[in-house]
C-alpha cells in the first residue's frame, strides 16, 4: 500500500490503494517511515562556535563560561550572523530528522533577530516557536528594546517570553515577562538551576530558591511555560514542577559538556522534554545521552527514554500549536540484522538509530530532506554563508 500525506498545518496522513494521478512519489521501500522528531530546547545562535578559538583565560565555573564565551559571542552578532546560524542550525536540524524547533534566542546588538530567525527556518521547511532571551545583564536600554521585539514578534507569529535565568533577571522584569507571556496567552522560556550557582545567587539575594521566585512571579501557571535544565533543583522543588501545568527540558549533552551534573529524575512525573541546548541538532543522540545519564545512576528504560523523546509532541498538542500534524515524517533507511518490532523499537532506536539513517523528512506535508540532503535549500550555499560569517564572528572575538 501507500500513504498519502496531505499538505498544510492541517494535512492528513491516510492509507491510499494507488498513487492519485500527478502525486509526487517518495521511495520507501525497505525503509521506516515514523513521526519526525521535535527539539524542545535549542540555541540556533551557537552554531557558528564550532571550531571557535577558546577564549584566552580558560574558565573554570559555569558562571566564567557565560561570560568569557557565550555572553561574548551574543554580544558580537550582527544580523548577518544571525540569518547564518539560523540557516546551518535549521539545515542540521532537518538532516537530523527534526520537523519543530523551540528556540531560545540571543543577540542584544542585532534588532529584531525573531523575524530574520522565523524566516530562515521557514525557508529550511522546519515549524517553530521562538523566543528572544530578556535579561538584565546589558542594562536598561538593552532589556526595553528586547521586551518591545518580543510584543511585537508574539503579535505576529506564537512565541514564548524567554527570559535568560533568575541570577541575571531583576524582579521588576521578571514581573514584566510574566504579564507579556499573559497577555499573548503565551509562556515563559528560561534555564533554571543549570547550575548550583543559579540556586545559590537567588538564596543570597532573595532568600527562597529559583523555582519558588518563578512560583511567586506566575511563570509556572502558564501551561506554555518551559523551564530548560532543572539539574539542581530540589526533591521538593520537583514534586511542586510535577503538580504545575509548566514543563521542564532535559539537556543532557550540554550539561555534561558544562559539567553541571546529571538531571535527578524522581518526582518530576511525566512533564519532561528532550532537547539539545544548542550542541547539535540531533534528537536521536540526545535521546541516548538521556537514557545513558538514567542508566549511570540506576534508573531509566529504553521505553522510558524514547517517550521522553516523544513528549514535545504532547506539549504542543496541549497548548493547540501548530506545525507538529501527522503530516510531519521522516525515512529512515534502517536495515538492521534484528527484528524489528513495535515492542523493541525504543531498544533500536538506542542502540542501532542515528543520524546517518535519515533518508528523507517531510514537514507539513512537503519534502525537505531527500537523500539525506536538504531540498528547499542550497546546502553548499548556506555552508559557505556560514563559513564567511563564521570567520567574521570569530575576528569580532
Amino acid at each position: 500500500g501507500h500513504l498519502e500525506v496531505g499538505e498544510g498545518p492541517s494535512g492528513a496522513l491516510r492509507p491510499v490503494s494507488r498513487i492519485p494521478a500527478g502525486a509526487r512519489v517518495l521511495d520507501c521501500s525497505g525503509r521506516i517511515a515514523t513521526k519526525s522528531f521535535v527539539n524542545a530546547h535549542h540555541h540556533l545562535y551557537s552554531a557558528l562556535a564550532l571550531g571557535m578559538p577558546p577564549p584566552r583565560r580558560a574558565p573554570k565555573t559555569f558562571v566564567e563560561v557565560l561570560r568569557r564565551v557565550w555572553w561574548r559571542l551574543d554580544r558580537a552578532l550582527d544580523r548577518e550572523m544571525v540569518r547564518a546560524c539560523a540557516l546551518a542550525g535549521a539545515v542540521e536540524a532537518a538532516k537530523c530528522g527534526t520537523t519543530f524547533v523551540i528556540d531560545h534566542h540571543s543577540s542584544p546588538n542585532a534588532r529584531w533577530s525573531l523575524e530574520l530567525i522565523a524566516k530562515a527556518l521557514d525557508e529550511v521547511g522546519l515549524s517553530h516557536l521562538l523566543c528572544l532571551e530578556l535579561s538584565d545583564r546589558d542594562g536598561p536600554a538593552a532589556r526595553e528594546r528586547a521586551l518591545r521585539e518580543t510584543d511585537r514578534y508574539l503579535r505576529l507569529r506564537p512565541g514564548l517570553v524567554g527570559l535568560h535565568a533568575s541570577f541575571t533577571v531583576s524582579d521588576g522584569l521578571l514581573r514584566d515577562a510574566v504579564a507579556l507571556a499573559r497577555s499573548h496567552a503565551s509562556g515563559v522560556h528560561v534555564h533554571v538551576a543549570e547550575a548550583a550557582s543559579d540556586q545559590e545567587d537567588c538564596v543570597a539575594r532573595r532568600g527562597h530558591r529559583v523555582l519558588e521566585r518563578f512560583r511567586k512571579a506566575g511563570a509556572l501557571d502558564l501551561p506554555r511555560t518551559l523551564l530548560a535544565h532543572g539539574l539542581h533543583l530540589s526533591a521538593a522543588e520537583r514534586r511542586r514542577l510535577k503538580d504545575s501545568p509548566a514543563w521542564l527540558v532535559q539537556n543532557p549533552d550540554s550539561n555534561r559538556n558544562n559539567g553541571v551534573g546529571e538531571l535527578r529524575e524522581a518526582g518530576l512525573g511525566e512533564r519532561v522534554l528532550l532537547g539539545t541546548d544548542g550542541m547539535h541538532g540531533d534528537m536521536l543522540a540526545s535521546c541516548r545521552s538521556a537514557y545513558l545519564g538514567g542508566r549511570a545512576q540506576g534508573r531509566g528504560s529504553p521505553l522510558a527514554a524514547y517517550r521522553r523523546l516523544r513528549r514535545a509532541h504532547a506539549y504542543l498538542e496541549a497548548n493547540g500549536l501548530g506545525g507538529d500534524g501527522a503530516n510531519n515524517l521522516v525515512v529512515l533507511d534502517y536495515r538492521p540484522p534484528t527484528p524489528v518490532r513495535a515492542e523493541n523499537w525504543a531498544g533500536h532506536v538506542l542502540y542501532g538509530l542515528g543520524r546517518a539513517h535519515v533518508q528523507a523528512v517531510i514537514s507539513q506535508g512537503r519534502l525537505i530532506v531527500e537523500g539525506g540532503r536538504a531540498v528547499r535549500v542550497d546546502e553548499d550555499e548556506v555552508r559557505e554563508l556560514a563559513r564567511r560569517q563564521a570567520e567574521r564572528l570569530w575576528r569580532r572575538l
